[in-house]
């Protein structure tokens, strides 16, 4: 790893334009498919990243070089969700729907921590990999060991879990045969990972995996390298030199920054929440969000040895790369810490597509949610998208800024919060013992959703108008759950 040490915050941001950096500085090549051969994907999948936390997406507070060269060199969408989670770990559903294009009350069985991906439904990298691709997955595997032995054929450092010390990794190697080790034999190799000395940051771990299958790729099919990052997930640890970058006394504070959360949204002592005291102090805050951001400022960097090792691979002209994020993160917004909302803060993640045949620097105001990268992907590579899948392929609007996808998104948390947003309003409406809370906010005048309208007579007609496109919205999904009783 290049050092970083006595090297100023402020060089960085003043030279990150420049590629003065000691970041690998590298764009997709935009010349077209190789003609005769299909594009090969780099799918870059992080943990945790709210969608404001890219330099070039105009957060100027934050060091992303590598990340801001994919939003140069591609497609970035401004309005990419996810549909929210019927979990705690949110990404757990998030990454079903992610892998099998489907709609949060249509995954298969479900449960609190783990969200298993039944047979039934066709993984992404399953469909390609039935395509003729070979299909390498890396990194944290959140939907049962049997999905991804289906998906991939080949493969390195796998994570089956939710999170661990990102210096010890229980990961599992490869199983050609698809048997993972699962249930006690899982908890005894995590066992045995807390109980050995520190390896290698999870966000190097699994990013020397991508390197190592991008040096010695030499075979005929195209490839579909899955790289599924645990940061910036807490605990947030990191080398320290990436630390320092950031001065927590010069970070400002968000502007819907509060000690505490104003009512009870159904989940204020869930595991995230706890992560800082009651009530929330501005030091406090500015301390986890410098830590937040040093967090993606290292995994930028690893990011960034990837693509270098896809332009040294001989692959780079042919190969469409997707970076994303499972879903965003409060850290101290609204009084809150984790994603166990529907905020802005906590569904609203980083899309970027860029490659061959994809324009270059452009940015797409389109609503989409992370189950459209699917049939995305399959349209971009000529791979029939499989029946199940329910997702919108944003090809087009990939290749046309006017084209249009929804008017609409909903949003659900567990059986406490529902809501719904057009492009200038959006409406929460919690059911928590009993108590219903409705939340209303503009956001062309009120994009931080600090000044609730629910209670304005001005606002009758669009809080009436957007309660019947949450019912519609709930008719269309199959939400029946206990959310809806006494509404």
């Amino acid at each position: 790893m290049n050092s970083y040490n006595g090297i100023k915050r402020r060089d960085f941001l003043k030279t990150s334009s420049t590629g003065l950096l000691p970041f690998i500085m590298y764009g997709c090549s935009l010349s077209g498919v190789t003609p005769g051969k299909k594009p090969n994907i780099l799918f870059l999948f992080t943990d945790d990243q709210r969608f404001d936390t890219i330099h070039a997406l105009g957060n100027e507070d934050i060091i992303t070089p590598n990340m801001d060269s994919l939003v140069k060199n591609g497609v970035s969408f401004s309005n990419a969700y996810i549909m929210g989670g019927t979990s705690p770990a949110v990404c757990a559903p998030s990454r079903s729907m992610l892998m099998t294009g489907r709609t949060l009350f249509r995954i298969g069985k479900q449960g609190l921590w783990e969200y298993s991906i039944p047979e039934e439904h066709p993984t992404m990298p399953e469909t390609f990999r039935k395509a003729g691709y070979t299909t390498f997955g890396t990194g944290k595997w959140h939907n049962g060991p049997p999905a991804y032995a289906r998906s991939f054929s080949d493969g390195d450092k796998i994570f089956f879990g939710g999170m661990s010390d990102h210096y010890r990794v229980p990961y599992c190697d490869f199983a050609p045969d698809g048997n993972y080790s699962d249930g006690e034999a899982m908890q005894e190799l995590r066992k045995r990972a807390q109980e050995r000395e520190p390896g290698k940051h999870s966000s190097e771990l699994f990013s020397d995996a991508a390197i190592e299958f991008l040096d010695n790729y030499t075979g005929d099919n195209p490839f579909f390298l899955y790289v599924a990052y645990t940061a910036p997930h807490d605990p947030r640890d990191m080398p320290e030199e990436f630390r320092a970058m950031y001065d927590p006394d010069k970070i400002p504070l968000p502007k819907n920054f509060l000690p505490e959360h104003p009512f009870d949204n159904g989940e204020l002592k869930i595991r995230d929440e706890q992560l800082a005291p009651w009530p929330r102090t501005p030091e406090i805050i500015r301390r986890h969000i410098a830590d937040y951001y040093a967090m993606i400022t290292h995994l930028d960097y690893h990011i960034g040895r990837v693509i270098d090792a896809l332009k040294q691979s001989g692959h780079a002209d042919n190969t469409i790369i997707v970076m994303a994020g499972d879903n965003g993160l409060a850290v101290g917004r609204h009084g809150l810490m984790g994603k166990q909302n529907v905020y802005d803060h906590s569904v609203h993640v980083p899309l970027i597509i860029c490659g061959p045949g994809i324009p270059k620097g452009e940015t797409r105001d389109n609503f989409c949610y992370l189950p459209d990268i699917f049939p995305t992907l399959c349209d971009a590579a000529d791979v029939p998208v499989p029946a199940t899948v329910e997702g919108m392929s944003l090809l087009p609007a990939i290749n046309d800024s006017k084209s249009e996808t929804r008017n609409s998104l909903f949003f659900a948390y567990m059986d406490y919060q529902r809501s719904v947003r057009e492009k200038r309003f959006k409406l929460i409406e919690y059911n928590v013992k009993g108590v219903r809370t409705t939340q209303l906010f503009d956001l062309e005048n009120d994009p931080w959703e600090t000044n609730n309208l629910a209670s304005n007579p001005g606002y009758t007609q669009q809080l009436t108008r957007l309660r019947i496109e949450l019912t519609a919205w709930k008719e269309k999904l199959g939400d029946s759950g206990p959310f809806w009783e006494g509404f």
